[in-house]
């Protein structure tokens, strides 16, 4: 006997909406990591290193501690810099969605053919047609110059805040790449505490 109408237990729908929740999830769990800008521009912790190696432990420091602030202000740089190239702009904007859903937010091996993709595999080939893409769009110098001054930016930032004002609790949950003694790889939030 067959049963018109009834709905079955797992619909693609519904394994579509999962798929986004836990999107949001990973999304908001990278976001979580990001530092108040308020505490990032704190004009009473910027003071010039005394020396190379003060300098270096700073960058360290602040780089671990900043990362997300950090990754966002080279992307907000860099997309700046597509404005006036949207065609440019596009094909960024759609690689950098393909990035996040067949690299970033993929919970399960890919698979093609009924064969699994290695992550390696993936990656190189994403960043192949990343530069490929960007390149037939002649937004070259554009990206190069955008991606220097970022880094400069980092760089400079780092270099100059103090780090003496970061709470204990950073530093001991490993968020802070300086002097921690994890053996490192994991990710933050992934693990036991202590």
């Amino acid at each position: 006997m067959t049963t018109y109408g009834t709905i079955p237990a797992s619909s693609p729908a519904q394994a579509n909406l999962e798929y986004i929740s836990r999107a949001k999830e990973r999304i908001r769990a990278g976001l979580g990591t990001r530092r108040p800008w308020k505490l990032m521009f704190n004009f009473h912790s910027f003071r010039l290193p005394s020396n190379f190696a003060d300098a270096v432990s700073r960058i360290k420091k602040n780089v671990g501690y900043f990362r997300m602030n950090y990754a966002i202000v080279v992307l907000l740089i860099l997309f700046l810099s597509l404005l006036w190239h949207p065609v440019s702009l596009i094909v960024f904007i759609v690689m950098m969605a393909a990035w996040l859903f067949l690299y970033f937010l993929r919970d399960e091996p890919l698979m093609v053919f009924g064969r699994v993709i290695d992550d390696r595999v993936v990656m190189i080939v994403l960043a192949v047609l990343t530069v490929v893409f960007l390149l037939l769009t002649k937004a070259t110098l554009n990206i190069l110059v955008a991606l220097l001054i970022g880094a400069v930016l980092v760089v400079v930032h780092a270099a100059v805040r103090k780090t003496d004002d970061f709470s204990l609790d950073d530093e001991a949950s490993g968020l802070m790449t300086g002097t921690s003694t994890s053996s490192g790889g994991g990710v933050v939030g992934s693990g036991s505490s202590p």
